[in-house]
């Protein structure tokens, strides 16, 4: 494989552009903060900020291929939205990390007297702002954080911010559906999971 090979593969997409349009994963918010402005692409007539797939994809690339080189049982996944609690699961359940959905316990990852203390490698949250308890334990922790982000969202405190719709259940589903078949893809793991398996039911 030659290395115009390579940029070639490094540049196509996960899935054809059209998905990720379908399920929504570029539709922001009405607010933007100025941490996100690199990603936003443009603004649409309604006021909503739409997300630049470009960065959404690489950066699942980047996060996947990083994640894939970590011990599993020490990835964390974290999310109280209730359309993230299904498919952050079903990630962190077919890669062999631990999730933790709903309500984050506060002191999970810094008070070693807790029935559930946990002492991950990497942080994945489904939305600094909902999650933000599990963010600033991993910041006090020095633990890095890989944080599905919108538009309207800080991320001073995120390693690695993956771009995209974090409250719609389409987006939320995709986005954890792409990072589990790319971790397992560095991992030389062929999988049959498809998109559906990732849905929350309504």
């Amino acid at each position: 494989m030659n290395s115009n090979e390579i940029e070639i593969e490094l540049n196509e997409p996960l899935v054809p552009v059209e998905e990720y349009l379908a399920a929504g994963v570029h539709i922001g918010t009405q607010q933007k903060s100025k941490d996100m402005m690199k990603f936003i692409y443009r603004v649409r007539g309604d006021g909503l900020y739409i997300l630049d797939i470009k960065e959404t994809d690489e950066r699942i690339k980047k996060a996947a291929a990083f994640l894939a080189r970590v011990d599993p049982s020490r990835i964390l996944v974290v999310t109280s939205r209730q359309y993230g609690q299904y498919p952050a699961r079903k990630f962190a359940e077919t890669i062999g990390g631990v999730a933790v959905v709903g309500r984050f316990i506060p002191g999970m990852l810094t008070n070693q007297r807790l029935d559930r203390y946990l002492e991950p490698e990497v942080l994945v949250v489904t939305d600094p702002i909902g999650d933000s308890q599990a963010v600033k334990e991993a910041v006090q922790m020095g633990i890095p954080i890989i944080a599905f982000c919108d538009t309207n969202n800080m991320t001073s405190f995120v390693d690695l911010v993956i771009p995209t719709n974090n409250k719609g259940r389409k987006a939320l589903s995709m986005v954890y559906y792409l990072m589990t078949r790319e971790v397992l893809r560095h991992r030389g793991i062929a999988t049959s999971l498809t998109i559906e398996d990732f849905e929350t039911e309504l």
